[in-house]
């Protein structure tokens, strides 16, 4: 796969090349999209071996570089691509567990391959969906230890856990993402998110959405403070988002409402919390709904779009595509009586094209 896959790249280089005359300069070159400019040499690298580094050739899609000893996926990209959190492109387009020394290396410049298809299937992101935790018997309730076995099965098992938000690129085609990502997200606002679930997040430095409905925040001893919602916001990792006013359904009409009365109290639903948050929240820009129950209707995703909501889930299980409509996502409930095999099970990040 390796070998296949390098020489595809290094016949682009070779076509771009030689198949025509350089081409006068033009008068306003572009950006560059590596950290120095094209026409430059690439500088030595030595590594602890003594090796030394070096570029081959490139393009405007991608670099041949010959690895160095001591070279990884992070030093390689900080030194092309700006970032040592873009290492998984240099990775997935070597299909190797580190550089090789010596080996003819490929660097991405763009993202090859934004809406994850491939030959026979294509990539799908499961967004997980949790509530409580803690000891208890309910199935909305998961134990410390198991939410901690989980974390620390995504961490060691390739997993990357994205935000939220990096999911619009991708759903517009613009965004690859590591092949293995997974969401994570919590409802409604307990305070055992903040006792139990944010250290441990913090532990694997994992980021994940709280969609909070904003009358439950600060209701009593369960509920969430706006305090501990600010510090775990400041955290950087946690995202504060809306999963309504009240957490009524949505969709369900109260004994006596009217159309006109309806269509008041989901403009509510939907413009309340966003203002509350946006100004309680300092670094929140709440743009992300989960729907109560998962529930929707034409007139609740017509509202929502209305208020400027991006995504929105359902609580529909499975992965999301590219083609996912961004109102509409599935999300995966995760229930305190799965064990880890059922939790490995829930994680979809792919679908062969063969499948019904």
């Amino acid at each position: 796969m390796r070998i296949t896959r390098f020489f595809a790249f290094a016949t682009t280089l070779l076509v771009v090349a030689c198949a025509s005359p350089p081409a006068a300069p033009p008068a306003a070159p572009a950006a560059p999209v590596a950290t120095r400019p094209p026409s430059v040499p690439a500088p030595v690298q030595a590594g602890p071996a003594g090796a030394a580094g070096e570029e081959i050739g490139r393009n405007a899609r991608l670099v041949l570089y010959r690895a160095a000893a001591g070279d990884t996926w992070e030093g390689i990209a900080r030194r092309f691509l700006g970032s040592a959190d873009k290492s998984w492109w240099v990775a997935e387009a070597n299909d190797t567990a580190r550089p090789e020394a010596g080996a003819p290396t490929v660097v991405p410049l763009v993202p090859l391959n934004p809406t994850g298809v491939q030959a026979d299937r294509y990539q799908t992101v499961p967004i997980l969906c949790y509530h409580r935790f803690g000891p208890g018997n309910s199935k909305m309730v998961i134990s410390q230890a198991n939410f901690a076995a989980q974390l620390d099965w995504l961490a060691r098992n390739g997993y990357t856990v994205i935000r939220l938000a990096d999911l619009a690129g991708f759903l517009a085609g613009r965004q690859a993402l590591p092949r293995r990502s997974v969401v994570i997200t919590i409802d409604d606002g307990y305070e055992s998110v903040h006792r139990i679930a944010f250290p441990l997040l913090k532990q694997y430095g994992f980021p994940a959405t709280l969609f909070a409905y904003t009358d439950f925040v600060g209701a009593g001893s369960e509920a969430l403070s706006w305090a501990q919602l600010q510090e775990m916001q400041a955290s950087g990792l946690i995202d504060v988002q809306s999963h309504s006013k009240s957490h009524r359904n949505l969709i369900e009409r109260a004994a006596g409402e009217t159309d006109e009365r309806y269509r008041a109290n989901i403009e509510s639903e939907m413009r309340v919390p966003r203002e509350l948050i946006d100004r309680r929240v300092a670094g929140a820009r709440v743009r992300h709904l989960a729907y109560p129950y998962g529930d929707a209707n034409e007139l609740v995703m017509e509202s929502a779009a209305r208020h400027g909501f991006e995504l929105a889930g359902t609580v529909i299980p499975g992965g999301n595509g590219f083609f996912a409509q961004p109102l509409m996502l599935k999300r995966t409930m995760i229930f305190g009586d799965l064990n880890l095999e059922g939790f490995k099970s829930k994680l979809q990040t792919s679908r062969s094209l063969g499948a019904p």
